[in-house]
C-alpha cells in the first residue's frame, strides 16, 4: 500500500479509500445494499491490504452505514490507526431542520454521526453537497467550532462548483476559522468536468481530492455490452441512470476495454490506474462488493500508464452536462 498526506496537511491516509455507501440495511434501503453480515469482511479485507481510509455518511443507509464501518473498525482495527471521513447535508428526518448546512442542523449531525460510529472523534467531516439557503459564514464557523471541540480533526467539503469553494475558503481565511482540507469530486473517465476549474483550484490551493463515483457505477470495470452492464445497482440505482447514459460514452468504455486487454488486466485496473496518474489526485474512494474489487484497486497502484496510453483513453471525451452537485 503506497500513503500519502491528505493535501497540506500531516495526516496521511492510502491511497485507495474504501467508500461505504453499499454497506448498510438491504430490507429498508437499495436492493444492491449490503447487510452487516456480508459487508465486515471487506472492511476487514481492506484494512489486510493497508487500506487506512474509510468514507461513509450520515444519509447512508439512513444511519446504517455509520454503525456497521464504526463496528467493524472497532472490531478490527486500533482507532488511532484508521482516518474515519463522514459527511452532512442530506435529510436524515422529515422536518424543516433535519437537513442541510445550517448550526442547527451540524451541531446535531455530527453529535450522531458520533453515536453511530462509535467515537469520540471523526478524521474528516465533509459537507455533502452546497447548502444554497444557509450563509456560507454560518457553516464555516459551524464547523470550525466541531473542529476546536475535538470532534473532527478536519473538514472537507464534496461536489459543488470551484466559484463556491473558492467562497468557502476565502470566508474561513478572512474570519482565522478552520480551512476545508479535501475536495470530494464526481471524476472518472467518462465525467471529467471538473478538471475545467476545480481540480485546479485544489491543486492550487493544495487541497485533498478523493474522488467519488472513479469506475462511473461499474461501467468502467465491465465490457460495454448492455446486458452486461445490467447489474442489480444498475437497473435500480436512479443516480447510475442519470449521470452516465451519455451515448458517447460508450467509445471512452470501448478503449478502457481495448486497454486492459492488451495489458492483460482487468478494466478497473486501467481506470484507476488513469485516475492515480493524475499528480492532483490523492486516494479515489472505491465502493466495494466483490471480493476482486479491493484486490483490483490495490493492483492499479503498481499499473503505470504511459503518456500515449493515457492519451489514447482521454481523446474521445466530449463535455458533459454538469452533474451531482446538487
Amino acid at each position: 500500500m503506497e500513503y500519502t498526506r491528505l493535501g497540506s496537511t500531516g495526516m496521511k491516509v492510502s491511497r485507495i479509500c474504501l467508500g461505504c455507501m453499499s454497506y448498510g440495511n438491504p430490507a429498508a434501503d437499495m436492493p444492491w445494499t449490503m447487510s452487516e453480515a456480508d459487508s465486515r469482511p471487506y472492511i476487514q479485507r481492506a484494512l489486510e491490504l493497508g487500506i487506512n481510509f474509510f468514507d461513509t455518511a450520515d444519509v447512508y443507509s439512513n444511519g446504517s452505514s455509520e454503525e456497521i464501518v464504526g463496528r467493524a473498525l472497532r472490531d478490527f482495527a486500533v482507532r488511532d490507526e484508521v482516518v474515519i471521513a463522514t459527511k452532512v447535508h442530506f435529510p436524515m428526518g422529515p422536518t424543516p431542520n433535519d437537513q442541510g448546512l445550517s448550526r442547527k442542523h451540524i451541531l446535531s449531525s455530527i453529535d450522531a454521526s458520533l453515536k453511530r460510529l462509535g467515537v469520540d472523534y471523526v478524521d474528516l467531516y465533509q459537507i455533502h453537497r452546497w447548502d444554497y439557503e444557509t450563509p456560507i459564514e454560518e457553516t464555516m464557523e459551524t464547523l470550525n467550532d466541531i473542529v476546536r471541540s475535538g470532534k473532527a480533526r478536519y473538514i472537507g467539503a464534496s461536489a459543488m462548483y470551484a466559484w463556491q469553494f473558492a467562497k468557502a475558503l476565502f470566508s474561513a481565511d478572512l474570519h482565522g476559522w478552520t480551512r476545508f482540507v479535501s475536495m470530494q469530486p464526481h471524476y472518472n473517465l467518462i465525467y471529467r468536468e471538473d478538471e475545467r476549474e476545480m481540480l485546479q483550484l485544489c491543486q492550487d490551493q493544495k487541497i485533498g481530492v478523493i474522488p467519488f463515483s472513479p469506475l462511473a457505477r461499474g461501467l468502467l470495470a465491465r465490457k460495454p455490452a448492455r446486458e452486461q452492464n445490467e447489474t442489480a445497482r444498475f437497473q435500480t440505482d436512479e443516480l447510475a441512470w442519470s449521470r452516465y447514459t451519455q451515448s458517447d460514452n460508450l467509445t471512452s468504455i470501448e478503449r478502457v476495454s481495448s486497454l486492459a486487454e492488451k495489458r492483460g488486466v482487468p478494466m478497473a485496473q486501467v481506470a484507476l490506474a488513469w485516475m492515480l496518474s493524475k499528480p492532483f489526485v490523492t486516494a479515489p474512494i472505491i465502493g466495494a462488493t466483490k471480493p476482486h474489487h479491493l484486490e483490483d484497486a490495490v493492483a492499479a497502484l503498481s499499473l503505470r500508464l504511459t503518456a500515449e496510453e493515457i492519451q489514447y483513453l482521454e481523446e474521445p471525451y466530449r463535455p458533459h452536462p454538469v452533474i451531482a452537485h446538487s
